[in-house]
């Protein structure tokens, strides 16, 4: 590779980063007898900004970070992003209880489970 390619593969770089590119967040899924819950990374990105809905058994995130620019750019690796993840989830989740909270960068998204989709203790009575 000569010092032309290099030149060239900066330039296109650049004029690539100046449109809000797409991204899938980085996410972690627990779940244990209560409900599912989900860490989705989304740096920089603030709650009002941040959009979550369910539908027939579908959770989609999203969330659009713009960064306030400062005078041309000369390089940009960080600039705006719109971090987006879709998921199926099970019909057994309770959407009326569902909460996120937003804290570091890091999105915890609660899906609590119905009560008919918890497990439960069967006693054996003797006879």
């Amino acid at each position: 590779m000569d010092g032309k390619d290099l030149t060239k593969k900066e330039q296109n770089m650049v004029e690539s980063t100046r449109n809000v590119r797409q991204a899938a967040p980085l996410v972690d899924i627990y779940e244990n007898e209560d409900e599912i819950l989900l860490h989705a990374e989304m740096p920089g990105v603030q709650k009002d900004d941040i959009s979550i809905n369910i539908d027939n058994g579908r959770l989609t995130v999203s969330g659009v970070r713009m960064l306030e620019k400062v005078g041309a750019a000369e390089w940009e690796e960080f600039g705006d992003v719109e971090y987006q993840r879709a998921f199926s989830v099970p019909q057994t989740i309770d959407v009326n209880k569902v909460n996120a909270e937003l804290k570091d960068g890091i999105l915890a998204l609660h899906l609590p489970k119905s009560e008919a989709a918890k497990p439960k203790s069967i006693e054996i009575k003797a006879a």
